[in-house]
């Protein structure tokens, strides 16, 4: 049963806008090493990197947290299965506040802009 539904939209350029002003210091903020070893490595990071953010904001929605109650970026990790499929795995605070519910994501973009969508289910 869908418990609650996040959905997040944001402009790659906002990410490129990001890592021009912060570098090392944002993807480090919000990424986990493992969501950048596989961005980094796409033709067009960018993509990746704003598909993940998009993501991470779905499920801080769908949680009812945002930023605040004590949840990180580096808390909520995107990886991709080997079919390529988008999994979520979550630590910390985050994975408390979860509990057993499940958490199904899915990501797509454009050339502008990135989509996400997570559904938690009980």
């Amino acid at each position: 049963m869908i418990e609650a539904l996040g959905i997040d939209l944001i402009e790659i350029k906002r990410i490129k806008k990001a890592l021009e002003r912060w570098g090392r210091r944002f993807l480090e903020r919000v990424y986990t090493p493992k969501e950048l070893e596989y961005c980094l490595k796409k033709r067009y990071p960018e993509n990746s990197l704003a598909g993940r953010f998009a993501a991470k904001e779905a499920v801080m929605k769908a949680l009812g947290t945002g930023l605040s109650s004590g949840v990180s970026w580096r808390e909520i990790e995107i990886l991709n299965d080997k079919k390529g499929k988008p999994e979520i795995l979550l630590y910390g605070k985050t994975k408390k506040l979860l509990g057993k519910k499940k958490v199904l994501i899915s990501i797509s973009h454009t050339k502008e802009d990135a989509i996400a969508q997570a559904v938690i289910i009980k």
